[in-house]
């Protein structure tokens, strides 16, 4: 019988850890792998934490109705999903027998996107932080063999956040830590969020980066475009920025996996690599190919189409490639093992949970 169990932590994280309370070995317990091989891992799954809804809804700090770029057919369909969804999405157990069905041996379970709370004062925005994390970390508790959590933090305020971080990764055990693609409409390549991606590369947790529609999507309205066209949109603009602001140069050590196979981005790079030549106001702050940059970072297998995952994994290479679904949206991948069934074994371990077991800090031994 095999397990996963927790990688000792680097030198760098052992230090800024060392006042807190759980060391890196008591995180959680084992992790049962089927017997021969690779756990088959699912990046890119959510959990709604009730009790942070019902904390923020009773302070009456909520978000502006504008921000939402919807129409009535989309609010109509949006209801019927939630409907359809919301056991799924709020209560561990109900999700466990949709795992077997899938051949899913662990989620990495992070927040629901609409649980960022950025839009609230920085003090509401830290305590719905630490509920949804304390949510989360009870959730991996209670199935600890078929669960591992990634949680959030208040960017709003980047000195709470870069302490949540902390607590989160030394104090809960948390594996990563998801985040949107802009904050309250600020870039993340702004200066102000430099704290936070010296301390993610620090602690080498892995941040999953996963939008909330399009920040500008006045004409994404109609046909649920905020989501299909706006997702992957504001994902590109914010690797754009990551890129070409200079923060994947300064922070190579980053971690960071791309929703939704990383936008458009990874699919139409020349153009920035060309401008990249061509002019100097594209050379502000990198000295290599923007494309190049892109292989530092890892993307999931949310794409729907073989084609467009076999364009990734020839290009960026099946080790940056984590399987993904979306669970329990309907946005979601169906059958994401039958999706990989094609690939070469070799490729396939990588994707189905090899390289997100390295990066979730999980390795496999004999017991």
């Amino acid at each position: 019988m095999r397990f996963l169990l927790p990688i000792g932590f680097e030198m760098d994280k052992e230090h800024i850890c060392q006042s807190h309370s759980i060391s890196a070995r008591e995180r959680t317990a084992p992790l049962l792998v089927h017997d021969g091989h690779h756990a088959v891992i699912d990046i890119h799954c959510h959990l709604n934490i009730h009790a942070a809804d019902t904390f923020v809804q009773a302070t009456g700090d909520l978000p502006s109705a504008s921000s939402d770029f919807s129409s009535p057919a989309s609010d109509e369909a949006n209801r019927r999903q939630f409907a359809d969804i919301c056991e799924k999405l709020n209560v561990i157990d109900a999700r466990l027998n949709d795992m077997d069905s899938a051949g899913i041996d662990i989620q990495a379970i992070s927040p629901s996107p609409g649980q960022y709370y950025y839009w609230t004062q920085p003090e509401i925005g830290r305590q719905a932080a630490e509920l949804v994390n304390n949510g989360i970390a009870e959730a991996v508790s209670r199935h600890p063999e078929r669960l591992v959590g990634m949680g959030t933090v208040p960017l709003q305020c980047v000195e709470m956040a870069v302490a949540e971080l902390k607590r989160l990764s030394c104090d809960l055990g948390l594996r990563g830590v998801e985040i949107s693609t802009n904050v309250n409409g600020r870039e993340l390549a702004s200066p102000e969020f430099r704290p936070f991606f010296e301390a993610a590369e620090n602690l080498g947790i892995l941040i999953f980066l996963h939008p909330l529609g399009f920040s500008h999507g006045q004409r994404l309205s109609d046909h649920y475009f905020n989501n299909i066209i706006g997702n992957p949109l504001d994902s590109t603009v914010a690797v754009s920025h990551l890129i070409f602001g200079g923060v994947l140069d300064r922070h190579p050590g980053l971690k960071i996996c791309v929703a939704h196979g990383g936008g458009y981005l990874p699919f139409y790079f020349g153009r920035m690599d060309h401008a990249f030549c061509a002019r100097t106001d594209c050379r502000d702050n990198i000295d290599r190919l923007p494309s190049s940059y892109l292989h530092q970072l890892y993307f999931d297998t949310l794409v729907f189409d073989r084609r467009q995952l076999e364009f990734l994994i020839e290009v960026y290479g099946a080790d940056r490639l984590m399987l993904g679904t979306d669970y329990p949206f309907d946005m979601s991948e169906a059958d994401p093992v039958a999706f990989l069934a094609n690939l070469p074994p070799d490729d396939r371990d990588k994707i189905f949970g090899a390289t997100a077991a390295r990066l979730l800090g999980l390795v496999q031994s004999s017991k």
